[in-house]
């Protein structure tokens, strides 16, 4: 694609897009499902407002700060508080099912299809959707993980039993320090697996999850359908950009974006490009219809 972009937004009626959209899952022979934070959003994960109140009202009151984001980053001054707070927010956003059955609904628009998902998103829900596991590369980390903070080692290990353990017995926003979690090997504080620096551990895992994506795309025939979920701008070369050039550069496929505000796409590809400015759930709904 050529380094200067002209990008375009939703064109044709709503209805008419709905339709375009379930023609193309319907004679698509691929689905490539591409997902940012927006689909987890349409699910009923957010961070701020009443969800907030109703599980971080007693940190929000004694920190100052008004959603979940914001009391991830707050300067906590000892572990104790640091992981009282992170073990409910990964309780809440890893453990707990999503309040909306939005995945559910999109697995079974795919169900019994050759899909392969890529995704930003680190809740682990396509996974409690019943997702496949072998078609599924979270690409930068999941709640549900632990790793050295240093790292001494490129290993990730299970938090559940940790978090819930934290959770059980977290008093006045602090928890116990003999539950602080330490690495195995060195000793050294544990952290959250999530890429936010060059720290952020890519395990055996990731790397055989990344090599069945590569190996899908590699496999392609036929129509394939780029399915792009709820992708910000945060991370645009993860998926929307690599979305748009596989699309340009096949002329079998097509790209469709759902997301609210921010369904465009390339001036290059919009002849066969499906860009729908919704909510998602509301339009898994509708092709489901």
């Amino acid at each position: 694609m050529s380094s200067q972009i002209g990008i375009v937004n939703s064109t044709g009626s709503y209805s008419d897009n709905i339709e375009r959209l379930k023609k193309a899952l319907a004679g698509a022979d691929k689905v490539v499902i591409g997902a940012g934070a927006g689909l987890s959003t349409s699910a009923g994960f957010v961070y701020s407002g009443e969800r907030f109140e109703r599980f971080f009202s007693d940190f929000g009151r004694r920190y100052g700060f008004s959603d979940m984001y914001s009391g991830g980053f707050y300067p906590y001054k000892t572990p104790e508080e640091f992981w009282a707070y992170w073990s409910r927010y990964v309780f809440v956003n890893r453990y707990m099912d999503a309040p909306k059955p939005v995945y559910e609904e999109l697995l079974a628009l795919v169900r019994g299809r050759d899909y392969f998902v890529i995704t930003t998103n680190v809740d682990h829900c396509f996974q409690r959707a019943g997702f496949d596991k072998k078609r599924l590369f979270y690409t930068q980390g999941d709640y549900g993980l632990f790793q050295c903070s240093v790292p001494c080692h490129s290993k990730t290990y299970d938090n559940e039993d940790a978090i819930r353990a934290m959770i059980a017995v977290q008093e006045d926003m602090r928890i116990p320090a003999e539950l602080i979690p330490k690495c195995p090997v060195c000793g050294k504080p544990m952290t959250m697996n999530l890429r936010s620096d060059d720290k952020f551990v890519e395990d055996e895992g990731w790397h055989e999850a990344s090599k069945r994506y590569a190996d899908f795309l590699r496999g392609r025939t036929g129509k394939t359908l780029f399915l792009e979920l709820g992708v910000g701008w945060n991370t645009p070369g993860i998926i929307k950009v690599p979305f748009w050039q596989m699309t340009a550069g096949d002329e079998n496929s097509i790209y469709a974006c759902v997301n609210v505000g921010e369904a465009v796409c390339p001036e290059e590809i919009c002849d066969r490009a499906i860009l729908i400015d919704g909510d998602i759930g509301s339009v898994i709904s509708e092709l489901r219809g």
